[in-house]
């Protein structure tokens, strides 16, 4: 029964945007360290995404049900129920909303409630399944994590928070087509309206690109708004392009499929070295 309810929360994706709000923490946190703080952060926004998570689930079952990736999922197969299932991101997000209210600021706390209204609302209840711009909607509530992070220990919504948000939305929109371009054939079957259903891979090709362009322009704004160092400009500057590279070969790949899952994995790698490096290399 434990292991059906830590599957509903998605630990993966609480995993993985965890590794933002710690490179946003740290990134903020350069002059002053606050364990308390640090530990209720990471606490009360992991609680927040297993919230959003449990209620995507809720909100998906029926397209879960005829996808070969999902069909598995706990609601699904009446591992669990939805009474059970609503029941329990309550308590997640009344907790972590508690945490983060309790030990951080306003601005922290609106931040995290706007990223779950999009994720849960716009995105899952509405634009995942009637509109190709769903994956620029989920981009939003992709971004705010390391803006948690960033926010909870500096206070303050400023350039810094702005580069930020910038830097991580243009990165989720090539991570997310990726991810549509490897699964095409399950998100057709469930007729969801991402971009590669609805305009074809050449065209969501041509998007990944622009999208990456623009992650590698918001790279550089940080070292120039003088946030992180040079370490940081050569190191992402540098997998940036490489990331530019990947993404104009794509046009000339025999598998469209291969292509996009070293896009994805790609997509990860240097996420998690950005994160890095903005918390070791802030300025």
């Amino acid at each position: 029964m434990i292991k059906n309810y830590y599957s509903l929360v998605k630990p993966g994706i609480i995993y993985g945007n965890l590794v933002t709000v710690l490179g946003g923490y740290f990134l903020g946190s350069h002059t002053a360290f606050s364990l308390k703080l640090f530990i209720t952060t990471l606490l009360g926004i992991s609680l927040v995404i297993a919230c959003g998570c449990v209620l995507n689930n809720c909100i998906d079952r029926d397209i879960d049900k005829v996808m070969k990736r999902t069909c598995k999922r706990v609601l699904v197969t009446g591992a669990i129920t939805l009474k059970s299932a609503l029941l329990y991101a309550i308590i997640l997000g009344v907790v972590g909303f508690m945490l983060l209210i309790i030990n951080t600021n306003k601005i922290t706390v609106i931040v995290a409630s706007i990223g779950l209204f999009f994720y849960v609302v716009l995105y899952s209840m509405w634009f995942k399944r009637n509109s190709i711009y769903g994956t620029l909607v989920g981009s939003v509530s992709g971004a705010v994590p390391i803006l948690v992070g960033y926010c909870a220990v500096t206070n303050q919504f400023n350039s810094g928070a702005i580069i930020l948000f910038c830097i991580l939305a243009t990165w989720q929109m090539p991570h997310s087509y990726a991810i549509g371009i490897r699964l095409l054939d399950d998100f057709s079957k469930a007729s969801i309206q991402i971009l590669p259903v609805k305009k074809g891979v050449y065209f969501t090709k041509i998007n990944i690109l622009l999208y990456v362009v623009l992650f590698a322009i918001s790279i550089i704004l940080l070292y120039l708004f003088k946030y992180v160092g040079l370490l940081y400009l050569v190191i992402l500057g540098a997998m940036s392009t490489f990331w530019v590279f990947l993404s104009i070969i794509g046009f000339k790949a025999k598998s469209n499929r291969t292509w996009a899952t070293r896009m994805f994995i790609y997509s990860i790698v240097i996420i998690v070295v950005f994160s890095i490096m903005i918390a070791l290399d802030g300025v």
